[in-house]
């Protein structure tokens, strides 16, 4: 069957492009469950991808897409049947292989969880890597003993996907959240979301020349990486953690072990690729409980396929607040 997608090219000589094309079944790559896919997200990975930066894509001609959302046309697997709904995250799926920014895909069912009850196509894509991704760092800093009365939690990025979401899910867990923005604008909206103050960029990078600072909050979720990690190392309560989810703005920082040390800190990595699938069911099955959709839809973005290639400009270069999600199916006229 013909199918549109978003295909990337990159010349052995010269620079990337991208265009909507028309492609066959035949030219995706193997796996035993056939998508025809609703709705995708446009990550941060996928700018990367979409600009050619970040030496994540291996192989060209390349598509896109690090999540998507849609029903099985075919399956091989049991586990899966035609017109089921079903999510993918991470796998490496739109970086090493073709992914889901195009109107079908085909995958390793074991790549798959089955599309919660409680949420459509089009809800799951709002949250995708980005929910997940938030869902698993706050499970993990509840696993580490982190409870809503213990104090504040700080969220940096938080106009972001990742960040935004944090904020609404902590707050629906009944945290206080802290929420960090470069963009002050943004503040009406995390308000809204549930955080109970706005915190500036830089008065958390602002220098002390200590390795400890005062005890401000009790645990993070840190999603810029760079310097502004090392400076929330040093605020944080004796016993807390850090969630370190991504690195927007770096990946190193200066250190210092005293934190660990002298406060009993922890550093927690969330990765959500390779995931196992038990921890992502958990985390989809809590995302059902908690994620309220009307409350985030003000910062939910529709894209079409050939859209992208300028919003992941506007992305890269910290223009684009919230969520953004594509639907393959809708083309231009």
């Amino acid at each position: 069957m013909v199918f549109s997608a978003l295909v990337t090219r990159k010349p052995t000589e010269g620079t990337i492009s991208n265009s909507v094309e028309a492609l066959d079944d035949s030219m995706l790559p193997p796996g035993n469950v056939l998508v025809a896919i609703e709705w995708a997200g446009l990550n941060y990975k996928d700018a990367l991808c979409l600009s050619g930066l970040g030496n994540l894509v291996k192989a060209y001609p390349h598509v896109g897409g690090v999540d998507f959302a849609g029903r099985v046309v075919e399956s091989s697997d049991a586990r899966y049947h035609p017109g089921q709904g079903v999510v993918l995250t991470g796998w490496r799926v739109g970086e090493a292989r073709w992914g889901g920014l195009a109107q079908r895909a085909r995958v390793d069912a074991d790549w798959l969880v089955p599309l919660p009850k409680r949420f459509s196509t089009r809800t799951s894509m709002i949250l995708g890597t980005a929910g997940l991704a938030a869902m698993l760092a706050i499970n993990r800093l509840q696993a580490e003993g982190s409870k809503a009365g213990d104090g504040e939690v700080l969220v940096t990025g938080a106009g972001g996907g990742v960040g935004s979401i944090a904020v609404l899910l902590l707050a629906r867990l009944g945290y206080k959240v802290a929420a960090l923005t470069g963009r002050p604008h943004l503040g009406d909206r995390l308000s809204r979301l549930g955080a109970s103050r706005i915190v500036s960029r830089e008065e958390v990078l602002a220098p002390s020349g200590r390795v400890l600072d005062k005890e401000t909050w009790s645990a993070a979720i840190d999603n810029v990486g760079g310097p502004l990690l090392g400076e929330v190392l040093k605020k944080v309560r004796y016993g807390g953690a850090v969630a370190a989810v991504g690195n927007a703005t770096g990946r190193n920082w200066d250190a210092s072990v005293i934190p660990f040390i002298l406060r009993n800190i922890s550093l927690l990595g969330i990765d959500t690729v390779m995931q196992p699938f038990a921890a992502r069911q958990a985390a989809w099955d809590r995302l059902t409980m908690l994620f309220t959709p009307a409350t985030y839809e003000p910062l939910v973005s529709e894209a079409r396929l050939a859209d992208l290639p300028g919003m992941a400009e506007t992305m890269l270069n910290g223009g684009i607040a919230g969520r953004v999600i594509v639907n393959p199916r809708e083309l231009p006229t």
